[in-house]
């Protein structure tokens, strides 16, 4: 049994530092996972390692198949889920590569596959989603974060939106009236999907960019990058400690 998967998202879909022992191509009822799942040893921590976007990132956030990537990790028999995922600041303290462990989210997505019970069903099956991420595996990643002296914002709404469009201005004041501080596109159905399974969920996010209408600055690919690469050393050191304390 493996006590952790890590989900890399942008930024990291490979693990540095992580020491491979063997991958895994995984058949699902829900069809192929984005990639085969690597089964490594991290700072003495046996975890599983998959990335949502694929080994060269080439699946884009509406298109990725969230049901088999989910059911892969269960498969293995995995009890704790950490989603690292990039996301846009639209909280005025959460800033360019700051890390962020949300503990509410909101779904704006649509289209996408987003629960296991739907057809040939012996019962109907709701889950209590009252609090999406698991509490337990939250408090080990602020944590963790505040061992690896990463100054992490412990909290905050994230908004799932569809993508693969960044978001106008409007619509992101529309977000900030709903209540949300950051603004990703693979949040949801991962956490939904995750806790019909019994699976913990939390989030590691990484603000690569301040959110549409936040900043005088057009938001380029080349800026994400910069501040990918300088968050991904935080959610790394982070993610180290963390192996400590799970």
């Amino acid at each position: 049994m493996q006590d952790i998967a890590i989900i890399g998202g942008t930024g990291l879909a490979s693990f540095p530092g992580l020491k491979i022992i063997r991958k895994e191509v995984v058949r699902t009822p829900f069809g192929t996972p984005s990639g085969p799942i690597t089964f490594g040893d991290y700072c003495g921590k046996k975890i599983i390692f998959l990335p949502r976007h694929g080994s060269r990132h080439t699946i884009p956030p509406h298109m990725v198949n969230y049901r088999a990537n989910i059911w892969a990790l269960h498969d293995k028999h995995v009890k704790n889920i950490v989603a690292v995922a990039a996301v846009g600041g639209i909280h005025n303290e959460i800033s360019p590569a700051r890390i962020v462990i949300p503990d509410q989210i909101i779904d704006y997505t649509y289209g996408r596959e987003h629960t296991y019970f739907e057809k040939d069903l012996s019962h109907v099956k709701h889950i209590d989603f009252s609090n999406p991420y698991n509490q337990a595996l939250r408090e080990k990643l602020i944590e963790a974060s505040d061992l690896a002296g990463v100054d992490a914002f412990k909290g905050g709404v994230y908004a799932a939106t569809q993508g693969p469009r960044l978001e106008s201005a409007a619509e992101i004041n529309k977000l900030e009236r709903d209540g949300c501080d950051v603004v990703g596109m693979t949040g949801m159905p991962e956490a939904a999907l995750s806790r019909e399974l019994d699976m913990a969920y939390a989030h590691c996010a990484m603000c690569v960019n301040w959110a549409a209408g936040r900043s005088e600055e057009e938001i380029t690919l080349e800026s994400i990058r910069e501040c990918t690469e300088l968050g991904m050393e935080k959610v790394r050191k982070l993610l180290a400690k963390l192996m400590e304390v799970i």
